[in-house]
């Protein structure tokens, strides 16, 4: 009888473990607490929410906590989500440099319109896009970039910020699946 009730005991506590709380253990370090999702956000607006929001932490943009904003403002008019904070990348590394105060990290009317704040600029420029160049005929990052920019290597660096945040969501495609 005591071997058998020992028996039981040992597979009880290997089939039912006691619940490890790891938070307390391990701290929040595994939380997407500043990401999430909800019924009417698609599972690719999710993968691109976090691969932007990687990017932006990776260089220390201060435009990290605006990435709801971006995903807005691409849905509501239509663009590739990594096309906006991409042009900050260009425009401004990212919101790190731009002109005091003007919350403007698009370089939008060279630099000196003053937003309100990031949500603002994101809102402003994406609506700009959208009705003063892809309505008017722009068709690739190219077209834009011929407006959009004196010189003629913006696409070119537009596209490699753009890939960046690509390689990311692929990176979270390869973990989700």
């Amino acid at each position: 009888m005591g071997k058998k009730f020992f028996l039981i005991i040992i597979l009880a506590l290997i089939l039912f473990p006691k619940p490890v709380i790891a938070e307390k253990i391990a701290g929040n370090s595994a939380l997407l607490t500043s990401v999430s999702i909800d019924n009417t956000q698609s599972l690719a607006n999710f993968k691109q929410k976090i691969a932007i929001r990687k990017v932006l932490q990776k260089w220390q943009s201060p435009l990290v906590d605006s990435v709801d904003d971006f995903i807005t403002a691409c849905n509501k008019y239509n663009l590739d989500c990594y096309l906006l904070p991409s042009i900050t990348g260009i425009e401004s590394s990212f919101g790190k440099h731009i002109y005091p105060n003007s919350n403007n990290p698009f370089g939008w009317g060279r630099g000196l319109i003053m937003f309100e704040d990031w949500a603002e600029a994101i809102d402003t420029v994406g609506k700009g896009l959208r009705e003063n160049y892809y309505n008017k005929g722009a068709e690739t990052i190219e077209d834009v970039g011929r407006i959009y920019c004196e010189g003629n290597t913006w696409a070119g660096k537009v596209r490699f910020f753009m890939n960046e945040f690509k390689k990311e969501e692929d990176k979270i495609q390869l973990f989700s699946t």
